[in-house]
């Protein structure tokens, strides 16, 4: 009976404990009922104490909430209030001002028309300021034109007598120096970026030169730099050593629109240029072929001249020489006088026909060439176009310039097959005529022998 009694208040204890909010540790047990009595009494009493400490702090706080809430309504209708206030200022200052531009539209008069003219005209004078290669002798000149232009835009500030006679002054200074060639000592950048202190000459409004070098002017930075390429030829050193008199030198007329023709004809590619644009089969198919078909011409021309000489040679003498082609063929005849006519026009023409192979050497392998060279620069021009057309299906037809390049790159072939067909034609017919010219001796000499034995 204890040990059953034991177990209910073990129980017990054990709820009792799970229910306390952890107000006492695991590990402490009650005794008997007495003690879990008083527990549970004093977690009550502690429970009931906090309760009030928090329902306290509650009140507070939502005491401290309805005052700020006060001071909420009572800060939105200052506001309010502030905000009639400053809207009904607001109308008076826009009538004020209204009146103020009445004013000011009526004292100015004419001047509204005067300040539209100078607007326009110092905004043409600093878009011609900011290319103009005046401006790399004179800078800054665009900034007062900016702050002259936002004075007469403005409705709080007007510009002085003096800033609108520096308007006029730099016009004429633009027009005066755009006609001068005068030097003046500058930075200068080399291709290779280093910069120094150098003595540039400027002709006009059209080119700037150092040391024999074109420069080119950057109007957003201001620097100059030497061109990457220089025209051939340009006399610039000679202007720029000169102390008087006239010198001749090449001049863009494009200067003042920025320089487009001396751009155009750094750009334009030399010969070597040219030649790499051909690609793969202007380098390795036509170039090679054009070297064999010279060399071809060269040795037969050679060859021909010289038999043609000893066939010359061979005509003013009576005895035949076997170390040409006539020779030889005379040689037949000498060696058979008692041989009937037909037997001996045989012989001859068999004589003839063993000389033409070494006469014609060569020449259809030079005719061949003057035949695929064409072939070959329209492969060429076929493959580049392929490569262009490639190109627009990825990135478009937005450049045209982009797609001249390339059409321009792949007619290369076609130039240098035709550089190659014309002289190789031309020589091939000079040299077939050589060649004809002997053959044809040989059979007008065949035929005159057999004539005379013939007619003995």
């Amino acid at each position: 009976m204890r040990t059953v009694k034991s177990a209910i208040v073990g129980l017990v204890t054990a709820g009792l404990m799970s229910m306390s909010f952890g107000a006492f540790a695991q590990d402490d047990k009650a005794a008997s009922l007495d003690e879990l009595l008083k527990m549970v009494n004093q977690s009550k009493i502690g429970e009931t104490k906090e309760s009030r400490s928090r329902e306290a702090q509650f009140k507070k706080q939502r005491a401290q909430q309805a005052k700020l809430l006060e001071q909420a309504k009572a800060e939105k209708a200052a506001q309010e209030k502030r905000s009639e206030q400053l809207e009904a200022q607001a109308k008076e200052l826009e009538a004020e001002i209204k009146k103020a531009r009445t004013l000011r539209e009526e004292r100015l008069g004419a001047l509204n028309e005067l300040f539209g003219h100078m607007t326009s005209t110092a905004g043409d004078l600093r878009s011609n300021i900011e290319s103009s290669l005046v401006s790399a002798q004179f800078p800054g000149r665009e900034e007062f034109l900016s702050e002259l232009i936002d004075k007469m835009n403005s409705e709080t500030k007007l510009p002085t007598t003096a800033e609108l006679e520096k308007l006029w002054s730099l016009l004429l200074q633009e027009v005066i120096e755009s006609g001068k060639v005068t030097s003046f000592s500058a930075s200068v950048s080399d291709p290779s970026g280093n910069q120094n202190q150098r003595t540039v000459v400027r002709i006009g409004n059209y080119n700037l030169v150092s040391d024999g070098k074109y420069l080119e002017f950057n109007p957003k930075s201001g620097n100059l730099s030497e061109l990457a390429r220089q025209p051939a030829n340009n006399n610039s050193l000679a202007l720029q050593n000169a102390t008087s008199g006239f010198t001749k030198v090449g001049v863009d007329p494009t200067g003042p629109a920025g320089g487009q023709l001396l751009k155009a004809l750094i750009d334009t590619p030399n010969l070597k240029e040219r030649w790499q644009q051909g690609g793969f089969v202007g380098t390795y198919f036509i170039t090679p072929i054009f070297v064999i078909g010279l060399l071809i011409a060269f040795i037969r021309f050679i060859a021909l001249g010289g038999i043609g000489a000893k066939v010359s040679k061979q005509l003013k003498s009576k005895k035949a020489n076997p170390n040409n082609p006539l020779g030889r063929v005379l040689k037949v005849a000498e060696d058979n006088p008692g041989i009937d006519t037909e037997s001996l026009e045989l012989k001859l023409e068999e004589a003839v026909l063993k000389e033409r192979p070494a006469i014609e050497s060569l020449l259809p392998t030079l005719k061949i060439i003057s035949m695929v060279a064409p072939l070959l620069g329209l492969l060429g021009t076929v493959t580049g176009m392929i490569v262009v057309f490639q190109a627009i299906t990825i990135y478009g037809a937005g450049d045209p310039k982009a797609m001249a390049g390339g059409i321009s790159s792949a007619l290369v072939t076609t130039v240098m097959g035709l550089i190659v067909a014309i002289p190789t034609v031309l020589l091939h017919t000079f040299l077939s005529g050589k060649a004809k010219r002997i053959t044809h001796i040989l059979e007008e000499q065949s035929a005159g022998i057999i004539a005379r034995k013939a007619e003995g």
